[in-house]
């Protein structure tokens, strides 16, 4: 009897070890407010100027912040070894479904394996490493209002989330990837990702009347990144880099081999332009920038830099590129205010150039450490563009002129 008492004892005794070894956390964003926008865009053509305004508000969601629902757990393997893993989709608290469907609906799906003192690596659906460098380094937190040339968004008050140009500047988040990061050594912490995601079918290739179209063959989408962060003591820099490739044998090609259509070139988004990265593609992205704390506030600088290349020739590109600074600093222990303001270069082909403007105001207010109401305001501005149309070798020959004002009142509460 004593004996079948010390087992029964011994095993609840090793399954509650068992059970404090290992965690899941439930967590999410809840932002919803009152949004509003206006929009500007100026078409010349020949002396004729044509000018297109949109205005709207409405109480909507996701001004500040994306919402969100996640599961993250982690397990103590033992020896200083732990596994972990995040599963984390959109949500649509406005919507007609409460889990968002659309291609953002993933937001983060990975597992993992750590180990203390070296670093760990992850597989799955992840962000890159520029979005991870950005985010510990934008003086807006990477908010959804106009304004920011880093992270250029805009939310029209119809989503939960940013409606145009949000992957503008940079890959936010990639499927099929392997991210690795260290531990911290001498105040230097080193980021890397390799993303992978290989097909290959018969190929068939049908002529008429010296046009081609191609099914099957490639349809590759690969990349690497590699990033470095070092803080001392109030200092942070940081300093990445990402290539992205995209590769496919399947598309209407003309005689000189370039596509006919303007699904083959490259699309670098901007304000009010797209953010779609095409297909035959590389694309290379910079991200630096250096934060330093006065205590009173935090002052930031930031620099991104964007190059999408065709890869049936080269000389066909779109690049983007913009500087911004910015300070953020708490006025009070519960009101915290940000501004921000950035130049910015558009240049598609090497000659066709567009001048980017953006500044951003914003305030907190803090309830709680979860609980927040914000207000937030933003201008982005677009001159001279001329962009492509039809095909590589042809372009918009008006040129577009165009400005996105962005506001938001609203209350955010994080769990």
């Amino acid at each position: 009897m004593k004996k079948s008492l010390l087992a029964i004892a011994a095993m609840g005794a090793f399954a509650s070890a068992a059970q404090a070894q290992s965690s899941v956390t439930v967590y999410g964003i809840l932002d919803l407010g009152y949004i509003g926008y206006n929009t500007r865009v100026a078409q010349g053509n020949s002396g004729d100027k044509a000018v297109n305004k949109t205005t709207g508000n409405s109480f909507s969601a996701g001004g500040q912040s994306t919402n969100r629902l996640g599961f993250k757990g982690a397990e103590d393997l033992g020896g200083g070894l732990s596994g972990f893993f995040t599963i984390e989709t959109a949500i649509t608290p406005n919507g007609s479904t409460a889990v968002s469907t659309g291609a953002t609906g993933n937001r983060q799906t990975f597992v993992g394996l750590k180990k203390n003192g070296i670093g760990q690596f992850a597989l799955g659906t992840q962000y890159t490493v520029v979005h991870k460098a950005v985010a510990a380094t934008d003086p807006g937190n990477a908010n959804n209002i106009s304004g920011n040339l880093v992270y250029p968004a805009v939310s029209e008050g119809t989503g939960n989330s940013a409606e145009s140009s949000t992957g503008a500047a940079y890959t936010i988040r990639t499927n099929n990837q392997l991210s690795l990061n260290s531990d911290t050594f001498a105040g230097f912490q080193g980021n890397a990702m390799i993303v992978m995601n290989n097909k290959n079918q018969n190929e068939t290739i049908v002529t008429a009347a010296g046009v081609s179209t191609t099914t099957g063959g490639l349809n590759n989408q690969n990349g690497w990144g590699l990033g470095v962060n070092y803080t001392f003591q109030k200092f942070y820099a940081t300093a990445n880099y990402q290539a992205l490739t995209s590769k496919q044998s399947a598309q209407t090609t003309a005689a000189n081999g370039l596509p006919t259509t303007a699904a083959g070139f490259p699309q670098v988004g901007y304000s009010l332009g797209a953010s779609a990265p095409g297909v035959n593609v590389q694309d290379n992205q910079w991200y630096l920038a250096a934060t330093y704390d006065f205590g009173i506030l935090k002052a930031y600088a930031q620099y991104i830099n964007r190059k999408v290349s065709a890869q049936q020739a080269n000389s066909y590109y779109l690049s983007r590129s913009a500087e911004q600074i910015g300070v953020r600093s708490f006025i009070t222990p519960t009101i915290e205010a940000w501004a921000s303001g950035g130049l910015g270069r558009y240049i598609s082909f090497g000659s066709n150039a567009a001048n980017l403007t953006g500044w951003q105001i914003g305030s907190n207010y803090w309830l709680s450490k979860r609980t927040n109401l914000y207000a937030i305001y933003g201008q982005t501005g677009t001159s001279n563009a001329s962009v492509p149309t039809g095909s590589l070798t042809t372009s918009n020959a008006n040129p577009v002129s165009g400005n996105v004002s962005n506001y938001a009142i609203g209350v955010r509460h994080t769990f």
